[in-house]
């Protein structure tokens, strides 16, 4: 799924950096408050590829109607700057359309905290939505296109600009 988001967006965003993050390559260490300098070197590139980017799109497995422990564990590193401001959209797969809200609702509370400027829709796929080579069929390609186009379009009318007041959580006291 990822590879097929990463081939839409690329298409969407000529000219544009396309990176695509496999957590399950990254040494994701416990979110312990360290500084990212004393973390695994594959967490600061991770980190800093995001911090970088224009926008981002995040994508997780379902489990237990929430989103992957290793997401969650990187949302922990990521400091605040990461995602504020910058469009985010969400596509999950999960065995069953059952958990689709759960996740939903669960990255864009930690979204919203980040201040990061979620897609109103998301993209979720169960495992009807592939064909027997495991590639998403057309239908999900076709979503995960929409998502891509929508993520490049923002990002281009933004160009970098702060929206909105500080989030919460970025407030110092």
């Amino acid at each position: 799924m990822a590879t097929e988001l990463g081939v839409c967006l690329r298409a969407r965003a000529t000219g544009v950096d396309v990176t695509v993050i496999d957590l399950a390559n990254v040494a994701c260490e416990a979110a312990d408050g360290r500084p990212i300098e004393q973390h695994h070197a594959t967490i600061g590139d991770a980190v800093r590829t995001v911090i970088a980017a224009d926008a981002v799109v995040f994508a997780s497995p379902v489990y237990r109607a929430t989103y992957a422990g290793v997401l969650k564990n990187f949302l922990d590193i990521l400091p605040i700057e990461a995602l504020r401001d910058k469009p985010v959209g969400l596509t999950v797969l999960g065995a069953t359309q059952h958990h689709y809200l759960g996740v939903d609702n669960a990255l864009r509370a930690v979204l919203a905290w980040f201040g990061a400027l979620a897609l109103p829709t998301s993209v979720y796929l169960a495992g009807g939505d592939f064909d027997e080579r495991k590639l998403p069929n057309e239908k999900a390609r076709a979503e995960l296109d929409a998502l891509a186009a929508s993520v490049v379009t923002l990002a281009g009318k933004l160009g970098g600009t702060a929206l909105g007041p500080v989030p919460l959580a970025a407030k110092r006291s």
